[in-house]
């Protein structure tokens, strides 16, 4: 007869033996979806040789993965300002996910992230305001004291929380978190860190810029907004990030003047609405690869990032209306010098985690900002007819050409 102690041990050994099937079975039941994903992905899919990855490496397949979900909050995100704005700024953004919960919000805790991030505006006002340069200081103390005091302000926003209102919380949010940016790019006039000297003859952009593309249907067709009537032509505009991605965010800014869209060709997949690749390879700039890493302060150049253990980053691929620049037929440590796509995400094709399995493979340097509704709307043969740079030009610094 087994002893007790005997018995617990061979119980648990024919548990961790169950525990290894099944997860055995989970990777070959992942390894087929991949397989099936491999073969249908307009756009490749890279770094999946190793199906089995350590559960504290694999932030692809983390449901928890904490990455910006909308074009807007990554470019907050990746605005390099005042630390004591990005508290505020961290502290107003864990609202975004404790309204996610289901039935009940625990408000209590939104009350003290609220409270946290008054607090740090109040006791850093003059640091706050000392960050931002002499010829926008009228601005900025009006921002500041919306921030503190207005409408959509933190006082406002406090007192949503405390009628456990969540829709007048969310709108609250949304229009103190839209101060925040604007106080930030105020106190980001140009780039945080110096380019490497092999890249001074490349344009770049040192900032903000913002392309209006008018789109065109060519089949006789409509496109229907969610707002306004069905039109033959429609309008998409871009924000293009030029404190992530100068060189990038430069080249294309470049392009847009030169009027090398005008009249250009999309082609639509199930993930990507792409420009025309006939454009003459000599038309553009060879920018390498440029992506920058969270938690750092400048872009890496030719060299992708390896999600699986960890690495994301600022301007992340995984967001519907996300703007990339393709690959360089001729490298992939290159972008291409002038084709572009707008990234159609869709978390149905991602990992676990709900990243796309692209991510940190391509230079993005935008997010859709207006239009994200007309992209899925694009049919191939569909043309841009004109792309315009209306803001940012100021901050487009050109090559001296001799």
């Amino acid at each position: 007869m087994q002893e007790p102690r005997d018995q617990l041990v061979s119980q648990d050994t024919s548990y961790l033996s169950m525990v290894k099937q099944r997860l055995r079975r989970l990777e070959r039941a992942l390894a087929a979806v991949l397989l099936v994903v491999q073969i249908s992905a307009p756009l490749p899919v890279t770094n999946w040789d190793s199906i089995s990855v350590p559960p504290a490496e694999a932030v692809l397949y983390s449901p928890d993965t904490k990455v910006p979900r909308t074009g807007e909050l990554a470019l907050r995100r990746a605005i390099p300002a005042n630390t004591n704005m990005k508290t505020i700024q961290e502290s107003l953004e864990e609202l975004s996910y404790l309204l996610r919960i289901p039935q009940r919000k625990p408000y209590g805790t939104m009350e003290g992230n609220v409270k946290k991030a008054l607090k740090v505006a109040l006791d850093e006002k003059e640091a706050i305001l000392g960050s931002i340069p002499a010829e926008s200081k009228e601005k900025g103390s009006l921002l500041y004291t919306t921030l503190i005091e207005g409408k959509g302000g933190l006082r406002a926003l406090l007192d949503c929380i405390k009628d456990k209102n969540a829709d007048r919380v969310s709108v609250g949010l949304a229009s103190s978190l839209d101060t925040v940016a604007e106080l930030e790019l105020l106190q980001a006039p140009g780039l945080s860190f110096l380019l490497p000297q092999q890249y001074s003859n490349y344009p770049r952009l040192n900032g903000r810029g913002t392309v209006e593309f008018t789109i065109e249907k060519v089949d006789g067709s409509t496109f229907s907004p969610q707002a306004g009537e069905a039109k033959k032509t429609a309008t998409i505009q871009v924000v293009i990030d030029g404190y992530s991605a100068p060189l990038t965010a430069g080249n294309f800014a470049k392009l847009v003047i030169d009027g090398t869209y005008d009249g250009t060709k999309l082609n639509c997949t199930s993930q990507a609405v792409l420009s025309d690749n006939n454009l003459d390879s000599t038309i553009g700039y060879s920018v390498p690869l440029e992506i920058m890493p969270s938690g750092q302060f400048e872009p890496l150049y030719k060299t992708t990032l390896s999600v699986q253990d960890g690495e994301l980053p600022v301007l992340p691929l995984s967001v519907y209306g996300s703007v990339v620049m393709a690959h360089s037929e001729v490298s992939e440590e290159y972008s291409s010098p002038n084709q572009f796509f707008f990234y159609l995400y869709d978390k149905r094709n991602s990992g676990l985690g709900g990243l796309s399995f692209d991510e940190g493979q391509f230079s993005v340097f935008g997010y859709t900002t207006v239009g994200r509704d007309i992209l899925p709307q694009i049919k191939t043969g569909d043309i841009i007819r004109s792309a315009k740079l209306v803001e940012g030009k100021d901050r487009l610094i050109l090559p001296n050409v001799s």
